[in-house]
């Protein structure tokens, strides 16, 4: 499906980002890898070549999104190794907990230069390769983009800024044949929430209580989110563009009683 096709990953090294990276390798696409531990790095990129169907060898670049001579590297890296891009699947991002009262000024920078100023600059740099590809844009972005929750009062703003930016580049890029979409993915069973502050008791507990804040009863799972990326990004989703898609088992649409 996607033969001759160049994609460029963020956050590849671990989650939604390793299993999407490992996906569109599996249908033939030049990968493109980032994240900030070279040895997980590695790990995915040796996973993304033995199930490329021409075994062809992913592109890692070590990259933090807080920095932007690192986000700058990676397109000229893409473009010098592969000569195109086609598509940009924003998906690093990082997650902190803390409520108005207690999150931090550093702790808010660093979510938002994450989560928003880094998918806004390195799009920026993309925009012009993937006009010349008609290619197509996936943000990964969350139910905290479309819902309200408390104690990840950063993380929420991240995300909704993340889908206005989705509409909004789509309506601008829509003219030039680049298509723009979003995924919001409910919880995932990723550990993400971990690095965001969980004990082990704690996340197990959270796992738990999703079969109640989940419609079906479950949380979900990293490759059933990749497999709504891929769909976005490929010709079966030629006439979708600016939709910011849940893929959280039916929480967007539940309301406590």
């Amino acid at each position: 499906m996607f033969t001759g096709k160049v994609v460029l990953v963020t956050g590849a090294s671990s989650g939604i980002g390793a299993e999407t990276a490992i996906e569109f390798s599996k249908l033939g696409a030049g990968v493109v890898i980032t994240g900030r531990k070279n040895d997980l790095l590695n790990n995915v990129a040796k996973q993304c070549e033995e199930i490329s169907p021409t075994k062809l060898k992913p592109l890692p670049i070590i990259a933090d999104m807080n920095n932007e001579n690192d986000i700058e590297n990676i397109v000229k890296a893409t473009i010098d190794h592969f000569k195109k891009l086609d598509v940009l699947v924003n998906n690093a991002g990082v997650l902190e907990s803390g409520t108005i009262e207690t999150t931090s000024l550093e702790q808010y920078d660093r979510v938002m230069n994450v989560n928003v100023r880094g998918p806004y600059y390195l799009t920026m740099l993309t925009v012009p390769h993937l006009i010349e590809s008609k290619g197509c844009i996936v943000n990964v972005s969350s139910v905290t983009g479309m819902r309200s929750f408390p104690n990840v009062l950063a993380y929420c703003m991240s995300k909704s800024a993340l889908d206005q930016f989705t509409r909004c580049v789509a309506l601008e890029l829509a003219a030039k044949g680049v298509r723009v979409n979003a995924v919001n993915p409910g919880v995932i069973a990723t550990g993400l929430h971990k690095k965001g502050g969980m004990d082990e008791a704690q996340y197990e507990a959270f796992l738990k209580k999703c079969a109640e804040t989940h419609a079906i009863g479950r949380p979900g799972y990293a490759h059933e989110v990749s497999s709504v990326i891929v769909f976005l990004a490929s010709d079966g989703a030629s006439n979708i563009t600016g939709a910011t898609l849940p893929v959280d088992g039916g929480r967007h649409a539940m309301c406590p009683r």
